[in-house]
């Protein structure tokens, strides 16, 4: 194998970023990525208080006026990953994989979904938690409370075949954060189902950077890498 075909991920972590922050690093990683300027990434981290609207577009699903977030220190960010509103904020593993898709010709959008899914999946399944999909819903629940949202935007490569991604998941972590900052919202337009975190369903506490360490394994059991870069994790891999 020659060295530019080993596939190289960096990998980071950051207790807190801005969302607009966070926004731009991602759009000036997907052109980084696709003229070969930078490895493909995966992105963990923090939000502020942020609410952000992706492509479905129903702003009628944010409960809140401006004067109320304002007051409330919320963000409210117009976004072009796809899905409805959601809410990021202390408390919330959010990732961002970076990734390139189809160079070879083949590309499986649905099938990257179901592998962002089968990541968390896979990690609530080490802490005894049995969590799941439903089949009319982008995401992963436990019972009938979603744990994680997923959106992603897939950008169309201009120096290559396929796609970059970018957005991605936001994992639910600490206990009481349905109340501070999902009941301003509709969350992904859904009314018929909870939210719940990983603290309420494991019955204990956690670090966010101790869950994060933890995740990479799984990460790399649906998203193969040879070398990793820059990373605050270990290497272990998970069968």
């Amino acid at each position: 194998m020659n060295n530019s075909d080993i596939r190289k991920l960096q990998i980071s972590y950051d207790p807190i970023m801005e969302y607009g922050t966070a926004w731009e690093l991602q759009k000036e990683s997907v052109h980084a990525i696709d003229s070969g300027e930078q490895p493909e990434r995966l992105i963990l981290l923090q939000h502020p208080p942020t609410y952000t609207i992706g492509s479905q577009n129903h702003p009628e699903h944010l409960l809140l006026d401006h004067e109320q977030l304002e007051e409330k220190g919320i963000a409210l960010f117009e976004i072009d990953r796809g899905g409805d509103i959601t809410y990021h904020g202390p408390g919330q593993l959010v990732g961002y994989p970076i990734l390139k898709l189809g160079e070879d010709g083949k590309v499986d959008l649905h099938g990257y979904l179901r592998s962002l899914e089968a990541v968390i999946i896979d990690y609530l399944a080490s802490y005894g938690i049995a969590g799941d999909r439903k089949p009319e819903y982008t995401g992963v629940w436990v019972g009938d409370e979603k744990i994680c949202a997923i959106g992603v935007k897939f950008n169309k490569s201009k120096f290559r075949r396929g796609f970059i991604t970018s957005h991605g998941f936001a994992f639910n972590i600490s206990e009481g954060i349905a109340a501070r900052g999902f009941q301003g919202i509709i969350p992904c337009g859904i009314t018929d189902f909870g939210i719940t975190s990983l603290e309420e369903c494991a019955g204990r506490r956690f670090e966010l950077q101790e869950v994060a360490r933890e995740l990479v394994p799984y990460f790399l059991k649906h998203f193969p890498y040879e070398e990793l870069m820059d990373t605050f994790c270990d290497m272990a891999k998970v069968d």
